[in-house]
């Protein structure tokens, strides 16, 4: 079967990463995503490396099962071609600075007025109002003024961003679930709506915990490494070959007290819950982390395994690359490339039972389907699509 979104058409004026995020989950599940791009130019991602071939892997991450059409819509008439597609269209999603849409006539009043069922999503980095909208914003920026590098990293260490895009991921992740939100909406009243996703909102919002806390207690949240500020033991532990990962919560310290060998610390008053091994954590780390290290990594994942008690290895990248859970789950697969080769992308994480995704098709090239899409959603004639390249409008 085809999957939940089928039916549903997105126009996409995103580039780079957190815009073509959200649509590229769109696609995953079932939609119908046209990709606009800057004639001759592009998605600036295609140019990052490394390479497959001709393409780049991190435009492909991003923009499997798209269909790309060159536009410049900082041109009236390509700015027209734009609503018109936007008539044929259920959601548009942007990622440009504040108030460029309006000066292209392309804002959100004008395409409405075109298509009051428009679903039409910006996203920026500080959103569409506010002292700090029209700042340019990348991921480091934002996951710097967004408080997240302040409590990433080792304890009285500097500043660490995480390995990953946590501030464009964050975004195109709260933007797919607003335009789903919409889509339900609409169902009822028959009109879309205008969503204003900020990068530094949802920064926020992923910080619910570090906030919970000052709010709480007026302390300022520090780098704790792998540690968690609530439970102990609850890090990652170096072995005597590598590292496991431990998570103790409930009332399971007694059986970890005898996996260590420690059966003197079950009733020590100090250690009785996770908050207080946490109060206490100097005096009780450097106990578990001694024990820790006097076993290899599969006898402890054996031992603490067979008792239930939560933990995993440290994998790197090219560990869960081969996992076999993970790819039991399907979570790899490959898709074709221009070029005729083939590449190993993630798979969308979302099981249905009946609607299920697939992610079969590779990014497209630049400009690939243009005249496939003028054609068909608005009509043109190839004399007219002739025109339109002549004057370099697409």
């Amino acid at each position: 079967m085809p999957g939940p979104l089928a039916g549903i058409r997105v126009l996409d004026l995103t580039r780079v990463l957190a815009g073509p995020y959200a649509s590229m989950l769109l696609g995953d599940l079932g939609a119908e995503v046209i990709k606009v791009e800057q004639p001759r130019v592009g998605d600036i991602a295609r140019g990052n490396g490394p390479f497959i071939g001709a393409v780049s892997s991190y435009f492909l991450s991003l923009n499997r099962g798209k269909e790309s059409i060159t536009l410049d819509i900082s041109r009236p008439e390509g700015a027209e071609l734009a609503l018109k597609l936007a008539e044929r269209c259920d959601i548009l999603l942007e990622n440009f600075v504040p108030g460029t849409m309006k000066r292209y006539g392309l804002h959100y009043e004008v395409a409405s007025a075109r298509n009051p069922r428009l679903i039409y999503a910006s996203i920026s980095g500080f959103g569409q109002t506010g002292p700090y909208a029209t700042r340019p914003a990348l991921d480091v920026i934002i996951q710097a003024i967004g408080g997240i590098m302040s409590i990433t990293g080792e304890e009285g260490g500097p500043p660490v961003r995480p390995g990953a895009s946590l501030g464009d991921i964050t975004a195109g992740l709260f933007a797919c679930v607003s335009v789903l939100a919409a889509l339900q909406e609409r169902a009822t009243s028959d009109r879309g709506q205008y969503i204003d996703i900020s990068m530094l909102d949802c920064q926020a919002a992923l910080l619910e915990n570090a906030f919970a806390r000052y709010f709480a207690t007026g302390e300022v949240p520090k780098p704790l490494g792998t540690r968690h500020p609530v439970f102990t033991p609850f890090q990652a532990y170096h072995t005597s070959d590598g590292y496991i990962a431990i998570a103790l919560v409930g009332t399971q310290w007694p059986l970890f007290c005898a996996a260590i060998e420690r059966l003197d610390l079950i009733d020590d008053p100090r250690f009785t819950d996770g908050w207080q091994r946490t109060r206490h954590y100097n005096e009780i780390n450097p106990i578990i982390s001694d024990m820790i290290r006097t076993r290899t990594s599969e006898e402890w994942l054996k031992l603490l395994g067979d008792l239930e008690i939560p933990c995993g290895p440290v994998n790197r990248i090219d560990q869960l690359a081969h996992d076999p859970h993970v790819n039991g789950r399907g979570m790899f697969v490959e898709v074709p490339v221009p070029g005729g080769e083939k590449a190993r992308v993630v798979n969308c994480p979302v099981k249905f039972s009946r609607t299920d995704t697939k992610v079969e098709k590779g990014c497209p090239e630049l400009g690939e389907h243009t005249g496939k899409v003028l054609k068909d959603l608005l009509g043109l004639a190839e004399g007219e699509i002739e025109s339109l390249e002549e004057q370099r409008i697409i």
